[in-house]
């Protein structure tokens, strides 16, 4: 068992689904039937063989684990995987998301729906490659490989303005990856290896590490996605199915974030130490101004999507900090958003599928014919907010703390974002479920079935658990957030001498 390579079966369990998918020929029903209950098949054994690197993985360890390392392209590159206790929360958060995702789907999507699952299991397989990677071209190739398959799930089954929000995720995110190429190929030439561990070690110069910053920078930055390069986000969610919109919020824009948390802080100290105040200003805008936009929304999406950025805004501001509290508040901001937001969107995916409008307007009232429903939206309305008891307070007052402890006044700004994110979902919720409900179209409106209470009910637990008890994720992450800060505490220093030497 030992032996067993857990990392790789996990990252390509799902694209051997695909493959077997696309030998299925026809669109009648049996095909559609069969195509759904592969995916989620697929999807599930992926999750539990996850669940087994979870019980195996060593949380006192700062290491990678798992680590498996084959020669490829000529030896120069090698395909090596593994993970650490950054990295091994988000595998587990994306491997727990997609069988909800295909459960999500069962029944809106009815055309082309062998296509459709491939899709997802292609994007599964590129998510959990980019979590695992510990080659700078591997992680390259999983970072963009996600791009295709998200921009084919928005781009076909998406909505009336689909084409111009797929063009506009795609140009933005590849433009800012092509700089981030071309840092890797700089650190290559410096260090004479794309191995992630060696470079973890590798003392480079200042002035390289100022521009490989602002490459790997540009390219995260539009990932997470930051203000000013926000805009691609709210037009992609509006347009994108449920289960598109749900993979975008809780996994894609994470990967911004690892990517600060495994290149920017621990590669390149100094400049992280140097830029940190640009972050700061940045991430408060992003708070400030993301939550005021979302308070003048008519799309239900759209409010969700702006309330992704002011809360990405948190995990930037609280990555370069660095500051335990401030890192490790950010890893638990960041898989409590992805399982928060995630489970808004299915909120909003419910009423969709029944009405056929996001419009905020056309609903009111819900209540009364959806009490449980409205149960459901309300926990996850207040988990948005960072209610206590939730898991959504535990990673914002954590960066909140450690961002305090670096700098009072960022802190305090940051703080204005929890009052403002309180009055949009609050006003969304008072919209959409309560009041009286006047209009006919929704007098025959169906509370959630069964299928959908599935979906919701690990999400729930999840939320209220973490939110009481939050050491299962904070553990896992413990030792892997301290090696980062020890480390970029030390090399932020101009007499540096040796990054990252664990």
């Amino acid at each position: 068992m030992a032996s067993w390579p857990v990392l790789s079966v996990t990252i390509f369990l799902p694209l051997l689904g695909a493959l077997f998918l696309a030998t299925m020929r026809n669109e009648d029903e049996a095909v559609k039937r069969n195509a759904r209950w592969v995916a989620l098949w697929t999807t599930l054994i992926v999750f539990v063989v996850s669940l087994v690197m979870l019980w195996r993985f060593d949380p006192s360890s700062a290491e990678f684990q798992f680590v498996e390392k084959r020669p490829w392209l000529g030896g120069a590159i090698n395909y090596t995987v593994g993970v650490d206790g950054i990295s091994l929360p988000f595998v587990i958060l994306t491997t727990a998301l997609m069988p909800i995702c295909i459960v999500a789907s069962w029944k809106s999507i009815q055309w082309r729906v062998k296509e459709y699952m491939i899709a997802f299991l292609v994007l599964e397989t590129t998510m959990v490659g980019t979590f695992s990677a510990l080659d700078t071209v591997l992680f390259y190739l999983f970072f963009e490989g996600g791009l295709i398959p998200m921009f084919l799930i928005i781009g076909v089954w998406g909505g009336p303005r689909r084409v111009y929000a797929t063009f506009k995720f795609f140009l933005y995110t590849l433009l800012g990856s092509v700089l981030m190429l071309l840092a890797i190929i700089a650190l290559y030439q410096q260090a004479g290896t794309t191995d992630i561990p060696t470079l973890l070690h590798h003392d480079f110069p200042r002035s390289l590490q100022t521009w490989a910053w602002l490459a790997f920078f540009a390219s995260f930055a539009v990932k997470m996605p930051m203000w000013p390069v926000h805009t691609w986000l709210p037009d992609a969610h509006v347009e994108a199915p449920t289960a598109g919109s749900v993979i975008l919020a809780a996994i894609l824009l994470k990967m911004g974030g690892y990517g600060f948390l495994r290149f920017s802080l621990p590669m390149f100290p100094a400049a992280s130490a140097d830029f940190a105040p640009l972050v700061f200003v940045l991430s408060v805008v992003a708070i400030v101004y993301t939550s005021l936009v979302a308070l003048v929304q008519e799309d239900m999406k759209k409010l969700i999507a702006y309330s992704s950025v002011a809360h990405m805004g948190f995990v930037t501001m609280g990555i370069f900090a660095g500051t335990t509290q401030g890192v490790a508040g950010s890893v638990f901001q960041m898989i409590s958003h992805g399982i928060v937001s995630g489970a808004l969107f299915l909120c909003v995916g419910v009423v969709y599928d029944r009405m056929h409008t996001r419009e905020i307007a056309a609903y009111g009232g819900l209540v009364n014919r959806m009490p449980i429903y409205a149960a459901i939206f309300m926990v996850f309305t207040l988990a948005n907010v960072g209610l206590p008891g939730t898991t959504g307070f535990i990673g914002e007052f954590l960066t909140l703390l450690g961002t305090f402890r670096v700098n009072t006044l960022v802190a305090t700004l940051a703080s204005l974002g929890l009052i403002l994110s309180a009055a949009y979902a609050l006003w969304l919720y008072r919209k959409v479920v309560l009041g009286v409900l006047d209009k006919p179209a929704l007098a025959g409106i169906r509370d959630v079935e069964m299928r959908e209470i599935l979906i919701f009910a690990p999400l729930l637990i999840l939320t209220i658990l973490f939110g009481v008890y939050p050491k299962p994720v904070l553990n896992l992450s413990a030792a892997s957030v301290t090696a980062v800060v020890t480390d970029f505490q030390q090399g932020r220093a101009p007499s540096k001498t040796a990054a990252l030497g664990h």
